[in-house]
């Protein structure tokens, strides 16, 4: 993956660390952020919006066995914040509208 600003897209040379070629992928996962060549952010949008959605489920289980409100706010800002805001500033800005409600659900 080439990660290239210029507005004269040009093909790059292939690149060879000690002497074997480095594979030219089209998306790869880096600190946790899923990084596409275009930065479309839909692959980390679903990624992010999945371990939320799993994390949501077990705050309706703490609410269920109804769990002190003090201690489910804890746990929704611990565990579930957390996967939102992580890298928050590096792929908010670039996401769409779809890519938004999906997160807002």
């Amino acid at each position: 993956m080439v990660l290239d600003f210029w507005k004269k897209r040009e093909e790059p040379s292939p690149l060879y660390i000690k002497g074997g070629c480095v594979e030219r992928v089209s998306s790869f996962k880096f600190l946790g952020v899923h990084l596409s060549e275009d930065l479309p952010w839909k692959i980390n949008t679903t990624q992010v919006a999945r371990k939320a959605q799993q994390r949501l489920h077990f705050l309706r289980v703490l609410r269920k066995n109804k769990v002190e409100q003090r201690l489910m706010t804890s746990f929704y800002q611990s565990t579930i914040e957390s996967v939102l805001t992580y890298c928050f500033t590096v792929w908010y800005a670039g996401f769409t509208a779809t890519d938004r409600k999906t997160l807002q659900r």
